[in-house]
């Protein structure tokens, strides 16, 4: 985590979602304010030195979401924020492509991926960029190079969710970093105009798409996960 420090924890009462586990017991995930989505894959609450943290596993091209349903931000707007350590990313085959947040919702059938990224075996390295894959400006992830994955290091990413023009903002140990940005009109180089849903599911932690990736297994955790009306900050 990064110098050491950490979040403020949950208590914030202007928070719309919040968890940082430590009020969790060990192991199999157990709250009635998340729910789970996994194939081949697996959540578990784990002690790494003096804070609890999530574990997520997933064999081959599997999944494992932190699922939080039923979430109305206010006006459609809100930030988010989460810290994430990712043991290793895909070096196979060409083109992975994983995400490690997911949003959905009504007012629209795009599927939006404020964190997320891709192997580019032209440059033999994997990079971030927002996503969206399906709905009206189809299957797009707009990688950068000017943005390579970091392994085995502690990150707080933040994310902004703003309807005035369908943009989504990223900050990365708060620095904020418009090339990973889309918006109405500036998603990948589609023509048709970006809409973002009226977002009620949001999902936390890993998937990957192509079957036989290298590694063949990954892991990575989560911890001090928030949503709320204002930037919340690392």
């Amino acid at each position: 985590m990064r110098g050491g420090q950490r979040a403020a924890g949950c208590a914030d009462r202007g928070l719309l979602f919040c968890e940082d586990f430590e009020r969790l017991p060990l192991g199999g995930p157990a709250s009635l304010r998340w729910g789970v989505d996994t194939r081949h894959g697996t959540l578990s609450v784990q002690q790494q030195r003096r804070n609890r943290v999530l574990n997520v596993h997933t064999e081959g091209n599997g999944r494992a979401f932190l699922r939080i349903d039923d979430f109305a931000a206010p006006g459609n707007a809100f930030f988010g924020r989460v810290r994430v350590k990712v043991d290793a990313f895909p070096t196979a085959p060409d083109w992975a492509h994983f995400t490690l947040v997911e949003i959905t919702g009504g007012g629209s059938s795009e599927v939006v991926r404020p964190i997320g990224g891709q192997w580019a075996p032209p440059l033999q390295g994997s990079f971030l960029g927002v996503g969206a894959d399906g709905g009206p400006t189809g299957d797009w992830t707009d990688w950068r190079q000017s943005a390579p994955t970091v392994a085995d290091r502690w990150q707080c990413f933040e994310w902004q969710w703003d309807p005035a023009d369908n943009r989504v903002a990223l900050w990365i140990d708060g620095v904020s970093r418009p090339e990973l940005s889309a918006s109405t009109k500036q998603h990948g180089g589609n023509p048709v105009d970006f809409v973002l849903p009226q977002a009620d599911t949001v999902k936390l932690g890993w998937q990957l798409y192509q079957p036989g990736p290298t590694p063949a297994r990954f892991d990575l955790w989560l911890d001090d996960i928030a949503l709320g009306p204002r930037r919340i900050g690392c």
